[in-house]
């Protein structure tokens, strides 16, 4: 049912590259350039600037690209509720997911899942900006996606677990062996801050405990400041979730008012998703209860 002209498009504005596209879909180069060619003629538009570099949108390109991604993603509903009004335990599940839950939570809910339906295709997405992974879910290109609260677009999402936010110190810092890092070390210490789509949930601590943070590091890899800190540069905030086997030595502390942030699954719609999407909801909360057991 899919469309080839559209996955061609698709394909060299994901890439830039007609020769990278072919590659990716198992076309020859002139197969691509044939395909987008005939879209051009079809739309009576040109989609695409092709210089010796690659190949980059034009504007009417660029305009009509959300469009053929929504087509594109309505024709794989459809093919996998044809699917399962014909009782086929097949399909695919697209799950969007930030680095802790990736690394922490998804090689647990896979294997649980594809135990239970091994015949669906399943696969992840790994995205850390908060607002490309909403982006992702809401326009279908994942079926469904880990989130941090609050969420900006009106998905459907149940709340999986709270992860605590916590300081982290050289593992020989004065403050390593106390029972949890005071508002005044938060507002002294050197700060080294995490830039990337998590940096807002690490705010809420400072937040929570009425402090503004002395900034002296902002670095946009969370094991690059685990690196720094536990070569005494400074301190940090990270969750729990990402700290599990940490890969440096650290210390690891509550702050003096403690402070977490809510993990939840989302989906654009729960009536809309396919059966095989509401089993991996399933899945996941059922692996969260077992998991963190009480």
């Amino acid at each position: 049912m899919g469309n080839q002209k559209y996955d061609a498009f698709l394909k060299v504005a994901e890439t830039g590259s007609f020769k990278q596209a072919a590659h990716d879909l198992g076309y020859t180069q002139a197969g691509i350039s044939y395909l987008v060619i005939t879209l051009e003629r079809e739309l009576d538009v040109p989609l695409f600037v092709r210089d010796y570099g690659g190949a980059h949108l034009t504007s009417d390109g660029a305009d009509l690209l959300p469009w053929v991604q929504n087509v594109c993603n309505s024709e794989r509903q459809l093919e996998m509720r044809l699917a399962e009004l014909k009782h086929l335990e097949s399909g695919i599940v697209r799950v969007a997911a930030f680095t802790s839950t990736a690394i922490q939570w998804f090689p647990g809910i896979a294997k649980r899942f594809l135990a239970q339906h091994p015949g669906i295709d399943l696969q992840l997405i790994c995205v850390d900006d908060e607002d490309a992974l909403e982006e992702a879910v809401w326009r279908g290109d994942a079926d469904c996606g880990f989130f941090v609260y609050p969420i900006k677009h009106d998905l459907h999402a149940v709340p999986l677990r709270k992860d605590p936010l916590l300081v982290v110190l050289p593992p020989d810092h004065p403050l390593a062996d106390a029972p949890f890092v005071p508002r005044e070390a938060l507002a002294e210490e050197p700060y080294i801050r995490l830039e990337s789509g998590t940096s807002s949930e690490m705010e809420t601590l400072f937040r929570a405990n009425d402090v503004e943070p002395n900034v002296r590091f902002t670095i946009d890899s969370d094991y690059a400041v685990m690196s720094m800190v536990s070569a005494g540069l400074g301190f940090s905030v990270l969750a729990d979730l990402i700290l599990r086997d940490a890969p440096f030595p650290l210390a690891v502390k509550q702050p003096e008012v403690e402070t977490s942030r809510e993990i939840a699954i989302a989906l654009r719609s729960l009536e809309t998703a396919s059966t095989a999407t509401r089993a991996f909801l399933d899945a996941t909360q059922a692996w969260i209860a077992d998991t963190y057991e009480e």
